[in-house]
C-alpha cells in the first residue's frame, strides 16, 4: 500500500501558481513546495509541470534545480516518471531478454547498456517472467548465478537489483536500515527508496521495518535528518502535520 496522501481533486493551474510563488524572491519557501509535492501523486505532478511551462515558460525541473540545494533537491525527482508498472507478458520477449542476461554475465565486459536497459524499463511482470525464462534455459537461478559470478562492482548492483525485483520489501527494507545506521546517514538510498515507493507499497515497507528494528521508519527519519528534508521525507512516509 501506498503511504503517499494526495488529495482527489486538484487544480494543477493552482499548484503551479503557488510554486512560483515559493521558489520567487531570495529563498525558496520549502513549507510551501512540501505542502504540494509532497502530497501529489505522479499523474498530478507530471499535470503540474506542464501547467507550470504553460504559465511561465520554464521547466520546472530547472527552477527547482536553481533554488534549492543539498539534500531537498529530492524534490526534483518527484516530478520525474517511474518504470512501466503493468501485467502482461510477452513471452518472446522474455526469452530473447534472458539470453541477453545469460551473455551479459558470461561475459563480463559486455552487453551493461543492455542490462541497464531491461532492468530499468520492464515491468516486475515481464522481468519476472525473464528471470523464471532464464532459470528453465539454464537450470539455475539467476540471482545464484550471479552470486557466483559477482566479481566486479557492476555484476554486483545486477545482483542486488534482481534481489529487490524477487523480494522488493525485505530488499527495500534493508537498504533503509543499512542507510540510517550508516555513519553520517546514507541520505541518497535513503531519498530513492522513501521517493519511489511512496505511492507503491511504502507502506507495507514501513511495516517490514517495524518488525524487524522494532522502530518505526518516521521515527528513525526524523532521528537521522533534519530541516526541510525531514520534513519532506515525512510527508512521502504519510505523517500529517
Amino acid at each position: 500500500m501506498a503511504t503517499l496522501i494526495a488529495p482527489p481533486n486538484h487544480s494543477p493551474l493552482e499548484d503551479a501558481e503557488a510554486l512560483r510563488k515559493a521558489v520567487k524572491g531570495w529563498g525558496a519557501d520549502g513549507k510551501g513546495i512540501i505542502a504540494i509535492l509532497g502530497h501529489r501523486n505522479a499523474t498530478q505532478r507530471t499535470q503540474i509541470r506542464e501547467a507550470y511551462h504553460d504559465l511561465f515558460q520554464e521547466d520546472l525541473i530547472k527552477r527547482l534545480e536553481s533554488e534549492l540545494s543539498g539534500d531537498f533537491e529530492l524534490l526534483v525527482g518527484l516530478v520525474s516518471s517511474f518504470r512501466y508498472d503493468g501485467n502482461e507478458i510477452n513471452a518472446r520477449l522474455a526469452q530473447s531478454e534472458a539470453d541477453v542476461l545469460h551473455e551479459a554475465i558470461k561475459d563480463k565486459n559486455q552487453n551493461h547498456e543492455e542490462v541497464i536497459r531491461i532492468l530499468t524499463t520492464r515491468s516486475k511482470t515481464q522481468l519476472v517472467a525473464t528471470f523464471n525464462r532464464y532459470r528453465d534455459d539454464h537450470g539455475i537461478a539467476i540471482t545464484k548465478k550471479l552470486s557466483d559470478e559477482a566479481s566486479d562492482n557492476f555484476h554486483k548492483a545486477v545482483h542486488l537489483a534482481i534481489s529487490c525485483i524477487n523480494d522488493h520489501k525485505k530488499y527495500y527494507e534493508k537498504v533503509l536500515r543499512n542507510a540510517i545506521e550508516s555513519v553520517g546517514t546514507d541520505e541518497d538510498a535513503l531519498t530513492r527508496v522513501i521517493v519511489s515507493r511512496a505511492e507503491k507499497d511504502l507502506k507495507d515497507i514501513k511495516e517490514v521495518y517495524y518488525k524487524r528494528n522494532s522502530v518505526h521508519l518516521e521515527h528513525a527519519v526524523a532521528k537521522e535528518t533534519s530541516g526541510d528534508y525531514t520534513k519532506f521525507l515525512l510527508a512521502l512516509l504519510g505523517k500529517e502535520d
